[in-house]
């Protein structure tokens, strides 16, 4: 089969590198910069084969979308979070479904554990307050936590959950974890639910997928069991906290405070978020080195290059 042959559609604006390997290779479009689309899906709503997008909420393949092209046979996902992506529906089509896990993990790991240390040491305030000139003014900076010795929670002991373990074992941190199914992990300290978990943490870190079964899942209830000295890390999902609770619980001093790489409808932020001191925020960029891209970005197109070669594609989720 000549690949130039085969229709492909790009959802959104994704690394150079995706994008030129993809377009060299196969009859491309970029859906982004088309402006009458409907028009696009009458063209070529029976020819397009695959789509290529991520697991950012802004891209995925709804229902809708996969809908518009009669043939499709495959969409083809830059990320390891496939929440935005229909995937019952392409179960029900028979499309196959494939993301990126593995290659993000340490990534994603490492910046989990540096809003821990940015939030417990108070990085980024001290930071400001050099900038502003408040330290030859005012004088000493206020205190920090301690990390080492603390209880660095975890929920959802994944790939990435076990990267993140790794490294607060290495700040001497005790680690507890709680994920249903998961079998005891030898020195990680296992509880029941959710609530035990919180009650025993001083960082609790959220690394459970998305999804209608996780949306929500970390609320006031889990912010009250976290307690007045205890921390929230999210690098998982932003469905996955209710954002509402959270600046309640905040905006009332029920949890000391909070470090978040994704959130609830990115790219906006609440601003209440972006004014509070005891609150750090990074824009989704937990797997955003070029080392990570580039391997991502070359596992999207050796998935859709083995499927169009009638091979087993190398990362499957349906």
């Amino acid at each position: 089969m000549n690949m130039k042959d085969i229709e492909v559609v790009i959802v959104g604006k994704l690394s150079e590198r995706l994008m030129n390997n993809v377009e060299s290779t196969f009859n491309a479009y970029r859906l982004w910069e088309i402006a009458d689309k409907e028009q696009f899906y009458k063209e070529h709503g029976d020819s397009i084969q695959a789509i290529v997008t991520s697991g950012n909420p802004v891209m995925g393949a709804s229902k809708e979308l996969m809908d518009k092209f009669a043939n499709l046979k495959i969409v083809a996902s830059n990320g390891v979070g496939y929440d935005p992506i229909d995937i019952n529906h392409a179960k029900e089509r028979g499309i196959i479904v494939t993301n990126t896990p593995g290659v993000l993990n340490k990534c994603v790991a490492d910046i989990g554990m540096a809003l821990l240390l940015s939030v417990g040491r108070r990085i980024c305030e001290a930071d400001r307050y050099v900038k502003a000139g408040r330290w030859e003014s005012e004088g000493r900076f206020a205190m920090g936590t301690k990390i080492s010795g603390k209880v660095c929670g975890i929920v959802g002991l994944g790939n990435i959950g076990s990267e993140v373990a790794k490294r607060a074992s290495a700040f001497d941190m005790d680690i507890h974890f709680y994920d249903p199914g998961k079998p005891a992990k030898a020195g990680f300290t296992q509880h029941d639910s959710l609530i035990d978990l919180a009650k025993a943490s001083d960082f609790l870190v959220l690394t459970l997928p998305g999804g209608d079964k996780t949306r929500g899942l970390i609320n006031k209830d889990v912010f009250t069991a976290l307690g007045d000295k205890g921390f929230l890390i999210s690098i998982s999902r932003g469905s996955t906290v209710n954002e509402d609770d959270l600046i309640e619980a905040l905006t009332n001093k029920v949890i000391a405070g909070a470090a978040m790489d994704v959130y609830a409808h990115e790219p906006h932020v609440p601003d209440v978020l972006k004014e509070m001191e005891n609150v750090v925020t990074t824009p989704h960029i937990a797997s955003s080195t070029t080392d990570t891209f580039n391997a991502m970005a070359d596992l999207v197109y050796d998935n859709l290059c083995a499927y169009f070669a009638d091979k087993p594609v190398l990362t499957q989720v349906v």
